[in-house]
């Protein structure tokens, strides 16, 4: 039960985040240390919309929350670059300890994933 409501919580942030890549994508975009920064935001939005959706799939679950936990990997340069170069999110100043502070919780955040997704289960063929 507290697994299923994990992953239904963990779809919900990244449905969220994925509509924030698109209505806020001005601002993401300034966090995203990379070319074609509006492309890559526009992407990694579409891919969070995807992981949502495959998260509620309990046939790939597992496979998602591995492919999900690369991305919040991949995605932590950005956050690194916010909080090294004190660039503000959403409009609004954010503490320095504050900025590390999610650069931080990244970790917790994918270990939550793995768990949730029974990653620690062991292999099996999907």
């Amino acid at each position: 039960m507290i697994k299923t409501f994990s992953v239904l919580l963990i779809s919900v942030m990244f449905l969220v985040s994925g509509i924030l890549h698109f209505t806020h994508d001005s601002e993401l975009v300034k966090i995203t240390p990379l070319p074609y920064a509006l492309e890559v935001v526009w992407l990694t939005g579409l891919m969070e919309f995807a992981f949502a959706f495959l998260l509620l799939l309990p046939r790939y679950r597992r496979t998602t929350g591995i492919l999900l936990s690369i991305f919040a990997l991949a995605v932590l340069p950005a956050n690194i670059n916010m909080a090294l170069n004190n660039i503000p999110m959403f409009g609004s100043h954010v503490e320095p300890v504050g900025a590390w502070l999610r650069v931080f919780m990244q970790f917790p955040l994918i270990i939550w994933i793995l768990w949730s997704t029974d990653f620690w289960r062991g292999s099996r063929t999907i």
